[in-house]
């Protein structure tokens, strides 16, 4: 009994990983720009698709996945310079459609260059099972868990430590008193659309080997990443993180002890719930807007 739900356990802290590194995409750009930017989840498809396109040529792996990042930040600065900077007067509501019709445009240019077929991705270690506890967790899931710790260890001391990083934590919590010191918007607003399609498409390649690679694996990518940011406080970047630990578990357990059919169920359910009962998230600030 204790095995199965450490088997469940870990299931949950894997896909939670990948969340949680979605939502940190959410939480970089909606910080810089106040924008959602629901083309998140095609970031995560173009990382995928990429890497098993680059694999399947014959690259090696860590060339394949290096071109998989650098094509997929091009990606998220072209929509930047193409369609967010033109219409930055317009109003909040029309850039994220804008961000809404870009994802649809990525999905639409990678079923016509790629096909809608189902792409598997070799794992970076081997596929033998390593026994915890009575589970058995799979070397990619250490490599998701290994490299979303990183990551979010580099995203901390970037925003903490380095100039760069505090200009986008400052165009965040006052972006007319950042431009006031200085601070180029246009340039945090390259930067967090950069940062965040990087995010993307290292979830995309690490996913890939356990759930497959295919046009329309990031709708549902996004959405959750989506739901762990808003469920984290939307713009807290460690709630985002936990809110994607929480989601990932949830699932898995929902998964295991009621129905796998009710799985996709849960995130909608948890954000359902939190704007009900906290609009701000879980981790968020509670605040009040003068008007």
């Amino acid at each position: 009994m204790f095995a199965e739900f450490l088997q469940f356990l870990f299931s949950g802290i894997t896909v939670g990983a990948i969340y949680a590194l979605v939502g940190l995409g959410f939480t970089i750009i909606y910080n810089a720009s106040h924008i959602i930017n629901f083309a998140q989840g095609e970031f995560v498809m173009l990382g995928a698709m990429s890497a098993v396109f680059f694999v399947s040529v014959g690259m090696p792996m860590p060339v394949a996945m290096l071109l998989a990042i650098i094509i997929t930040i091009f990606i998220g600065l072209a929509l930047v310079k193409l369609a967010i900077e033109p219409a930055r007067n317009a109003s909040i509501v029309t850039l994220i459609i804008i961000t809404i019709g870009a994802s649809i445009f990525l999905r639409g240019a990678a079923q016509v260059l790629w096909g809608r077929n189902f792409h598997s991705l070799a794992p970076i270690s081997g596929n033998d099972p390593i026994m915890i506890g009575g589970a058995a967790v799979l070397p990619q899931s250490l490599w998701i868990l290994g490299s979303a710790m990183l990551i979010v260890m580099a995203l901390r001391y970037f925003f903490d430590r380095t100039l760069i990083g505090k200009a986008i934590v400052a165009s965040a919590h006052n972006p007319l008193a950042a431009r006031l010191a200085g601070i180029n918007a246009r340039f945090v607003l390259l930067l967090s659309f950069g940062l965040s399609a990087m995010l993307g498409a290292v979830a995309g390649f690490l996913i890939a080997p356990i759930s497959l690679a295919y046009p329309s694996v990031g709708i549902m990518l996004g959405l959750k990443g989506f739901c762990a940011a808003v469920l984290g406080g939307l713009g807290n970047p460690m709630g985002a993180v936990l809110g994607g630990l929480i989601v990932g578990i949830s699932e898995a357990m929902t998964a295991g002890y009621i129905s796998s059919a009710y799985k996709d169920a849960v995130a909608f359910i948890i954000i359902l719930g939190v704007l009900f009962f906290r609009p701000s998230g879980l981790f968020g600030i509670r605040g009040t807007e003068r008007v």
